[in-house]
């Protein structure tokens, strides 16, 4: 037998139609806001992610030569491909434009709960504009998707990646050697990031700021440590938000999400059911669009971890609806099967979810079988109710069993 490669999974039609469910759930909210669907290649030179991440992501990714030569990688993410999508062919559509997906992504890591080397990412961009109005919004989108599949708790943790950044500019730290740091602040790795900063030519005082500054959390208050820019612009989305009905709103400075390319608000969101690997959402603004050989645009977006967000459903004791047949067609002998497939066209036709029986049981069996499928009525065809122009039409739950004329079927049969 030759076993699916690791950290990839089959999922069969139960679990594909809760995936379904769920997905469109995501979808029909992201449209809700105004949002459309677009899609971009599985597949993506590989240039265009370490643009983006730089070159060390190469070691965490699928990145190949195709037969042509090319270097080219299995998308790790969605952000790029969108944005390069964005710089190639949409900059002409009007601000500002409001974009979601939905699509697999392949990371070559270890997989461990809720993390799967291909994965799924649900995600949107709002291009086009900077303020507090659009990161606003960004995050309620978020956040009306998890209230909407019915997460239970969830956490939103806002920050704002201008704090830090401002704080070492002052410390003398020029913009080439941020990063580094801020990828181990991001983390939480302390130790790491205070050998950086004092490598860099920090004073021991102006990195226990910046160490301070990333342990505030807290209420919209604890911004009475921070002053300028990114205090107004926080204050002004904390205010909206609130407008649009989310209280369960903090602020973290320790959101920094450690990648060159955000540029102001960044935020999380956690699902405390899962523990420690509890993130299930992630975004914030951010300008790419220049490093994909476009005029600099701002932007806001988040990616939703699919997985992880099913999982931590699965966790509160989600359930999506039972599966079911509307109508299950049998025939009772061969000389019926001919009517038995146009019955069945037709209800299929109407928009009835239809099985017809193609294995010749016998009457019991197919009951039998009706149940098993979840039908909630069973069209029995008899050569003795074709003679009359009908055929018998079983209630599954009830066993309740009445003759229908077959040019009243459609109205007989409920949804």
């Amino acid at each position: 037998m030759i076993q699916r490669p690791r950290g990839t999974r089959d999922f069969g039609p139960e679990e594909m139609e809760k995936r379904r469910h769920l997905e469109n759930i995501m979808r029909r909210e992201a449209a809700l806001f105004g949002f459309r669907e677009v899609s971009t290649p599985i597949f993506e030179h590989t240039e265009l992610f370490t643009l983006k991440s730089g070159p060390n992501v190469v070691e965490e990714i699928y990145a190949f030569q195709d037969k042509g030569g090319r270097e080219i990688s299995l998308r790790p993410e969605l952000t790029a491909p969108v944005m390069r999508f964005f710089v190639n062919e949409l900059t002409n559509y009007p601000r500002p434009l409001k974009m979601f997906y939905f699509g697999q992504c392949f990371r070559y890591e270890r997989p461990q709960s809720g993390r799967f080397r291909e994965f799924y990412q649900f995600g949107a961009e709002l291009i086009g504009n900077p303020g507090p109005e659009s990161d606003a919004e960004v995050i309620a989108l978020a956040a009306s998707i998890m209230r909407r599949v019915g997460l239970k708790e969830y956490n939103i943790r806002i920050g704002h990646i201008g704090v830090l950044r401002g704080m070492l500019a002052q410390a003398g730290i020029d913009s080439t050697k941020a990063p580094p740091i801020l990828q181990k602040l991001d983390k939480k790795e302390y130790e790491e990031a205070r050998a950086r900063m004092t490598e860099a030519g920090m004073s021991p005082e102006d990195i226990e700021k910046v160490i301070d500054v990333t342990r505030t959390s807290g209420p919209i208050e604890v911004l009475d440590k921070i002053s300028g820019d990114a205090r107004d612009h926080l204050e002004a989305v904390f205010r909206i938000l609130s407008e649009y009905g989310f209280t369960n709103v903090e602020v973290d400075l320790g959101v920094v999400r450690g990648l060159d390319y955000y540029t102001g608000m960044v935020f999380e969101m956690d699902a405390p059911v899962l523990g420690a690997e509890k993130q299930i959402c992630g975004g914030g603004s951010y300008s790419l669009t220049e490093l994909f050989g476009g005029e600099k645009t701002f932007s806001t977006g988040f990616g939703i971890g699919f997985d992880r967000t099913l999982l931590a459903l699965e966790r509160e004791g989600y359930s999506a609806p039972q599966h079911h047949v509307d109508v299950y067609v049998i025939p009772v002998n061969e000389k019926t099967k001919g009517e038995a497939f146009r019955i069945a066209a037709k209800l299929r036709q109407a928009g009835r979810i239809t099985e017809v029986d193609l294995m010749g049981r016998s009457i019991s069996k197919n009951f039998k079988y009706a149940a098993a499928i979840n039908a909630r009525q069973a069209v029995i065809v008899g050569e003795k109710e074709l003679a009359q122009g009908s055929v018998a039409v079983r209630d599954m739950s009830t066993g309740e069993q009445k003759l229908v004329p077959i040019e009243e079927i459609l109205s007989s049969i409920a949804c």
